[in-house]
């Protein structure tokens, strides 16, 4: 099975939404519908630095998405790619979809010219974990949040 990333359009947005209710299930977040559609509409704007890309099945069936931000950094004279949100179809898991949509926003952030590219799961995300481990070096540091 051959899978073809590339950058979502316009039109794919109906093929998403089931991809990204889904993520916010396993996070177990409701994100309101108005936030999705300003998310969208900033994966749509070439003056916005998110990007949404999708990994397509022979079929043409999404399968899979990413999403990532580029953002200055403090720590580096190039900007810095934020790999904010990684979903997989559980029907599609396990067969190098993840991995293909990481080393997509690994060329995008390259072609952006950025220094780095980061991201973070939950602890709890064995799976994610595994393939993590596997392609990337764990950071050590720990998120904390602080409402407002």
């Amino acid at each position: 099975m051959t899978t073809t990333i590339r950058p979502l359009q316009p039109s794919d947005r109906a093929a998403w939404e089931p991809l990204w209710a889904g993520y916010q299930r396993f996070y177990e977040v409701v994100i309101a519908p108005e936030t999705t559609d300003l998310t969208w509409g900033r994966f749509q704007d070439p003056a916005e630095d998110m990007h949404a890309l999708g990994a397509f099945d022979d079929s043409g069936r999404l399968v899979g998405i990413v999403h990532a931000i580029f953002h200055r950094s403090t720590w580096l004279p190039k900007r810095t790619c934020y790999l904010q949100d990684l979903y997989v179809d559980d029907t599609q898991r396990g067969l190098g979809t993840g991995a293909s949509l990481i080393d997509a926003v690994a060329d995008l952030a390259r072609e952006h010219g950025a220094g780095r590219l980061y991201w973070m799961t939950h602890e709890t995300n064995a799976t994610a974990r595994k393939l993590y481990d596997r392609i990337a070096e764990r950071s050590g540091f720990i998120q904390y949040r602080k409402a407002l």
